[in-house]
């Protein structure tokens, strides 16, 4: 069995792209294949073209004969003008453990910020408790004060009603003497 690289035809009318195959020769170019390698689109600017390199170099090692064009495309390749699909699934791979850690990483942020609003609610209640408590100490403070200032008022009406009461007390007693010292005269 006579192994070739080739290009089979795809897409719409006027509109192509190829898969790379390994096929037998004697296969139709749009049958059955071995193994696919690759893709190439020959319509984008630049034409994109992606090939599997380990599985080329394997295939071309055990003989198999590329076409023209395929031999063109292997050439690319070995210069790097080709997307390496060997490469790529490895870089996949590294990508999606990349999008995995970021996920996380977006994940744990979320959860320290939730965290960091709950402790900044819980503080911001502490506090409007702490000023509603310090309100009413104030408050009890303030009544207090007032209360004191009151029965200072009080006692200060009571000595000030209790002083001319004094006063008058002696004036009372001397007029009272008065008289009896009048009625002793007399």
């Amino acid at each position: 069995m006579s192994v070739r690289l080739r290009l089979q035809r795809h897409g719409a009318k006027k509109r192509p792209h190829y898969r790379v195959v390994a096929t037998d020769q004697r296969n139709s170019r749009d049958g059955r294949f071995i193994e696919l390698l690759g893709t190439y689109d020959p319509l984008q600017d630049p034409p994109v073209v992606r090939m599997n390199s380990e599985r080329v170099e394997y295939w071309i090692g055990v003989g198999a004969q590329p076409s023209e064009t395929v031999g063109s495309l292997v050439r690319r390749m070995r210069r790097g003008d080709v997307v390496d699909l060997s490469v790529e699934g490895a870089d996949k791979a590294a990508r999606k453990a990349k999008a995995a850690s970021k996920l996380e990483a977006q994940k744990e942020m979320r959860a320290k910020a939730a965290e960091a609003a709950k402790a900044a609610k819980a503080a911001k209640e502490a506090e409007a408790k702490a000023a509603e408590e310090a309100k009413k100490a104030e408050a009890a403070a303030a009544a207090k004060a007032a209360e004191e200032a009151k029965k200072a008022e009080a006692a200060e009406a009571a000595k000030e009603e209790a002083a001319p009461a004094e006063a008058e007390a002696p004036a009372a007693e001397a007029a009272a003497e008065e008289p009896a010292a009048d009625d002793a005269k007399e």
